[in-house]
């Protein structure tokens, strides 16, 4: 079984990496800088570190197209994403095409390039969206409004698909301990039972791969038990 994961150096996709690799799956991990942080996936024969930054979309077909001519597949994660925080007129219009991009784009273009292969190999997709599709985002409107957009796209990429064996799932996880807030003037909290963990995220993706062939799930959200930010 092979599974291309963007966003695999650290974080949610690193972890998910680590759990696909020890279900026996060969796993072509991409990320914008594969070096240390990367530590024991190196380890592993059927880890394939594949150096990309994503917003060069011509590069990345140029790799998922020469994945693919050699490689059958039967998982694709999209991953990595970005997300800036504040005030909407303060965001640039480079870190707003970057999210967009990155969140919105890259997923839709990798599915698009690998949803014949996916076909034959009756695979699956799987989103790491947002809890926030669903929500109102102040102070995060645009990222918000990425993951809407994921999770829109993913549920009807499932229904365009379902009948040729195809799932898609988005899963949307809320507060989380990742790095994704690093462009933020908050982070997850450290309270009990106020965050999530990677770990959590890595039982969600175990438990869609786990469903029988003639059970599809295509949604799953996540929250800690209590909403709490916590201020940097």
């Amino acid at each position: 079984m092979n599974a291309i994961v963007t966003g695999a150096s650290s974080g949610i996709g690193h972890a998910i990496s680590e759990y696909l690799l020890s279900e026996g799956y060969e796993v072509f991990g991409i990320g914008r800088s594969m070096d240390e942080r990367v530590g024991t996936l190196l380890a592993s024969e059927n880890f394939h570190a594949i150096s990309l930054d994503l917003t060069d979309l011509c590069r990345a077909q140029e790799i998922i197209d020469q994945i693919q001519k050699e490689n059958a597949i039967h998982l694709l994660v999209n991953n990595a994403g970005v997300g800036y925080y504040g005030m909407h007129e303060e965001l640039s219009a480079k870190k707003l095409d970057e999210m967009v991009t990155i969140n919105l784009t890259v997923p839709m273009l990798l599915s698009s390039l690998l949803m014949r292969n996916l076909k034959k190999n009756q695979g699956t997709i799987i989103n790491i969206s947002s809890y926030t599709a669903h929500e109102t985002n102040p102070h995060g409107c645009a990222y918000g409004a990425t993951k809407a957009g994921l999770s829109s796209f993913g549920k009807s990429l499932f229904f365009e698909n379902r009948k040729y064996g195809v799932k898609v799932v988005n899963l949307e996880p809320e507060m989380t301990r990742t790095d994704l807030y690093r462009n933020a003037d908050f982070t997850a909290s450290e309270e009990v039972n106020a965050s999530l963990f990677t770990q959590d995220i890595v039982e969600a993706v175990a438990y869609v791969l786990a469903q029988k062939e003639h059970v599809a799930v295509h949604t799953v959200s996540l929250t800690p038990q209590y909403h709490r930010i916590q201020k940097k």
